[in-house]
């Protein structure tokens, strides 16, 4: 995630897989001449891990980066003089990291990894040691942003606890982990694209705790009752009748934030799919102003030289285009093959999330089924292609605002429903706001695409919030006798 951000290269081993050899390089005899004298010394081959920055460096041109070493604390007892050196002088062996680079270790805490053993104050001394903890509250943001099954983070909203224990046992350790978390979502993601039933056998493989895998099978199918029981789908699109609201106002509070769960999962995937097809169209427009530029049409933000030259005296991609009568389908063609070329060596850098790929990818293939429309018609005039993509492109953005229009009103129909249901200032109210201003897929849906009632409930809530804020200051006011 750093290196994608800060757009540097990355490098990253796990150093158990090491050994002394492949660490530091193989010896070699190499004559030298000391005093006038030739001796035979021992060298060695450039290190693996050196060798695949260098690598790293040429084939994306990164000269800047992050070396990352796993299981730091998992080396061998021949490897750890090594270990030490690495980590004072930035060198395996006789060869040194490449300047620019620099180095970020992990491990486990000897607790936790049997294989762990302890560094010395020698070792510890060289390195700024950051202790990472678990917090539900920064995995939920990363949870919602990695698409984690709308159920799993449900049930840890409502047992944060559940969300990482270890505990020692007579029969062993038992745990539940974030990563478990993360697999298990994953796996009931796919199980429903399957029609299968993930029971408990199927939970406890990933939460190796048999009370919380328990606890949250019984919760997944809770999960998919309420689902039907309480028709989410059709309160979503506005159907919903008295009865369905008396009986969710009587049921316990687990069962109403499950609801309430339920309706923003819904929600929730509505708006990242508007999130993320604005990302395309956005993309796809900035494609069209090079394509645009390169048919003999200027872009609106560029000002080419009047003879079809550039500053330099060599002429532009419009003049060039027009002379080799580039037909437009081809040019348009050559614009994707430019963003799929981009793409591949973002994701090569390793600067593109799963996400970002798959939108880039989508860019390019509108571009070429917009290319192979022109093709079809046989459209070999500049100003008529320009037309045609632009009536193509006007229909797929209507696409769009329909889908936001009806994302919008579901939005609607679920506060309709909460209030009905609840009322105005229940804690059900709060929660369902309270999970939509920690999703950063709808924050944004609902920053560029305005919505009433979300703003009226939003203020409440922060009303709400100040309200009880001086109510705890008074209270400490009095209980210190200030009042």
């Amino acid at each position: 995630q750093v290196a994608r951000e800060k757009k540097v290269g990355l490098v990253a081993y796990t150093i158990t897989h090491h050994t002394r050899q492949s660490a530091i390089g193989l010896p070699y005899i190499m004559d030298k001449d000391y005093g006038g004298e030739k001796h035979a010394v021992t060298e060695y081959t450039m290190s693996e891990i050196v060798s695949s920055i260098y690598e790293k460096i040429e084939e994306t041109g990164l000269k800047e980066g992050i070396l990352f070493i796993d299981e730091i604390n998992c080396v061998s007892e021949t490897l750890a003089p090594t270990m030490l050196q690495f980590l004072q002088y930035k060198t395996f062996g006789n060869h040194p990291i490449p300047e620019g680079w620099i180095i970020v270790t992990a491990g486990n805490p000897p607790e936790y990894n049997k294989s762990v053993r302890e560094f010395d104050i020698a070792t510890l001394d060289r390195i700024k040691k950051i202790e990472v903890e678990a917090d539900f509250d920064v995995w939920k943001e990363y949870a919602y942003a990695a698409n984690v099954h709308p159920a799993v983070i449900a049930y840890l909203n409502a047992k944060p606890a559940d969300f990482y224990q270890i505990e020692a046992t007579v029969d062993g350790r038992i745990f539940a982990t974030p990563r478990g978390w993360e697999d298990l979502a994953n796996v009931v993601s796919v199980y429903e694209k399957l029609g299968k039933k993930c029971d408990r056998d199927v939970v406890v493989q990933y939460l190796q705790h048999p009370r919380i895998a328990k606890s949250f099978a019984v919760y997944l199918e809770l999960y998919y009752k309420y689902q039907t029981d309480y028709r989410v789908d059709e309160v979503l699109a506005g159907s919903f009748d008295e009865t369905t609201m008396r009986t969710l106002g009587k049921a316990p509070f687990d069962e109403r934030l499950s609801v309430v769960s339920l309706l923003l999962a819904r929600l929730g995937a509505d708006f990242r799919r508007c999130v993320l097809r604005e990302d395309v169209l956005q993309g796809f427009v900035e494609c069209m102003k090079e394509w645009i530029s390169g048919t003999g049409k200027p872009a609106a933000d560029e000002s080419p030289a009047a003879d079809g030259r550039e500053a330099d005296g060599t002429k532009d991609s419009a003049a060039q285009a027009a002379e080799a009568q580039i037909l437009p389908w081809e040019s348009l063609r050559e614009v994707a093959a430019r963003q799929e070329e981009l793409r591949a060596a973002l994701a090569k850098a390793g600067h593109l999330t799963r996400e970002e790929e798959y939108r880039m990818q989508d860019i390019a293939g509108l571009c070429e089924t917009y290319a192979a429309s022109l093709q079809k018609d046989h459209i070999q005039s500049q100003d008529e292609a320009l037309e045609a993509v632009r009536t193509w492109f006007a229909k797929e953005r209507e696409q769009y605002d329909e889908s936001v229009d009806a994302a919008l009103a579901k939005l609607e129909n679920a506060f309709t429903f909460l209030t009905a249901a609840f009322g105005v200032n229940a804690m059900e109210s709060v929660a369902f706001v309270t999970e939509l201003n920690s999703n950063a897929a709808s924050v944004r849906f609902l920053q560029e695409n305005e919505s009433e009632t979300y703003y009226e409930f939003n203020e409440r809530l922060l009303l709400n919030d100040r309200r009880q804020e001086l109510k705890n200051r008074i209270g400490q006011m009095r209980r210190a006798g200030k009042l």
